[in-house]
């Protein structure tokens, strides 16, 4: 069947799938995981929706390719392009493609790839992974792969609860919003491996033992100090099967 990219990115009623503590806490510290490992050069961001986290990419790099399948997402973001050049500092080159990773054909080679919660939505993860490691990664390039993670503790007690059967499953929202799977740090790994990548990193980013909606709620009150985030993240490095998202940095092979 089918798939409609534009359906998928839309929030419908109590199906949310876009919240203020991925854009406000998991954007800056995806950045803080990854950008230790930033190689000099270029950067291609797979699967940009409207560019919340290509703004983030733009302290560190110049050029900035990004490519997203939801044409209304595209759009959105191309409006932000002219702002986004002229951030401070140099002029930035950035160039925003429709189309599926599957498909696409890329003038390059990028010194970083990043792609976050984005391969739990791909039919043929390991095709795209391929496609990363043999025509797009330069040879000292890094890939940063980012994923929400099944084993998170929030997760693991939605299971308790009987909320959802199992820490795997693909829930009807998620299936909604376009999931395929559920990764773990396991799985993950499995399908790197299988892509043909080298992993040369394993996290995870952010203890979390409260859901998005909970987090959200939080959030609008002084409880949780910048502190206190902090701290999640600092415990996430020990103990990264509990993390909300899990990554890997990984090289060609």
């Amino acid at each position: 069947m089918e798939r409609d990219y534009n359906k998928e990115q839309i929030d419908k009623g109590i199906s949310k799938y876009h919240y203020a503590f991925d854009f406000d806490v998991m954007h800056p510290f995806m950045i803080k995981a990854c950008s230790s490992f930033f190689r000099n050069g270029n950067v291609l961001e797979l699967g940009s929706h409207k560019g919340k986290f290509t703004e983030r990419l733009l302290p560190f790099f110049n050029d900035i390719t990004c490519i997203e399948a939801s044409s209304d997402a595209v759009e959105e973001a191309k409006k932000k392009v002219k702002d986004w050049s002229t951030h401070p500092g140099p002029h930035k080159d950035i160039y925003v493609y429709n189309d599926l990773f599957e498909n696409v054909s890329l003038p390059n080679k990028y010194d970083n790839i990043i792609m976050t919660h984005v391969l739990e939505h791909l039919d043929n993860p390991i095709l795209v992974l391929k496609r990363i490691n043999d025509e797009w990664l330069s040879e000292d390039g890094r890939f940063f792969l980012i994923c929400p993670n099944g084993n998170a503790a929030s997760r693991q007690i939605a299971v308790k609860m009987g909320k959802i059967k199992n820490n795997n499953e693909v829930t009807e929202s998620e299936k909604s919003h376009g999931h395929t799977i559920t990764y773990t740090l396991d799985t993950l790994e499995r399908d790197a491996r299988a892509g043909g990548l080298k992993i040369i990193n394993r996290t995870g980013i952010f203890f979390k033992a409260l859901s998005n909606f909970q987090w959200d709620k939080l959030l609008e009150t002084d409880i949780v100090s910048k502190e206190y985030l902090e701290g999640c993240y600092e415990l996430g490095q020990q103990y990264p099967d509990l993390c909300s998202s899990i990554m890997l940095v990984c090289e060609k092979c």
